[in-house]
């Protein structure tokens, strides 16, 4: 390997490590959304739910985690790390679902060339009330979700793959190193 970095991970561990994290945020999002569809279903009173509306929440899911995807490896909200971790989250959920509603328009957008529809008329036919609503649930989705990325960013895989798997013992003390006094 030719590498600057002897320690960096080689294009297999990189390609696994994305497929990984694409699938982590792919379930989590698909399950939200399939849990909104349900939601909306019941609500509807149309209890013989489309099938295909499940379909669709998980492209949409696909496609969602793709964008967060691509944008992270595009440094977007690189520059929001060097913040307390409560705005570095709020702000990568911001970033991240403005990048979502761009998406949505440019996807509605080649919808309309496809379909031989004017493209012009996107932001003029587009319905304002769905997408808000829409653009709080994504909003909401990344909260939670870019609270575990950044908290696997600042503490590292492993100890927050144990903090989360781990049985912790009730006799065991916590090691001084791991105190921290904020008078001092």
């Amino acid at each position: 390997m030719t590498s600057k970095n002897p320690s960096a991970p080689g294009f297999k561990q990189r390609a696994k490590n994305e497929l990984k994290d694409f699938a982590i945020i792919t379930i989590y999002l698909a399950v939200l959304f399939c849990a909104i569809v349900a939601y909306t279903d019941l609500v509807s009173r149309r209890y013989g739910a489309d099938p295909m509306n499940y379909t669709f929440a998980i492209i949409n899911a696909l496609v969602i985690a793709k964008v967060i995807l691509i944008g992270q490896m595009v440094r977007i909200g690189r520059h929001t790390e060097t913040r307390p971790l409560y705005q570095s989250v709020l702000l990568k959920s911001l970033i991240f679902g403005m990048l979502v509603f761009l998406f949505h328009l440019l996807e509605e957008f080649v919808k309309r060339l496809y379909h031989h529809l004017p493209a012009g008329t996107v932001l003029r036919e587009m319905d304002y009330e769905v997408l808000l609503a829409r653009s709080i649930i994504v909003l909401c989705a990344f909260i939670p979700l870019f609270a575990f990325r950044e908290l696997r960013r600042v503490l590292g895989e492993e100890k927050l793959h144990t903090l989360f798997f781990t049985r912790a013992h009730v006799d065991d003390p916590i090691p001084s190193t791991q105190i921290k006094n904020p008078v001092s």
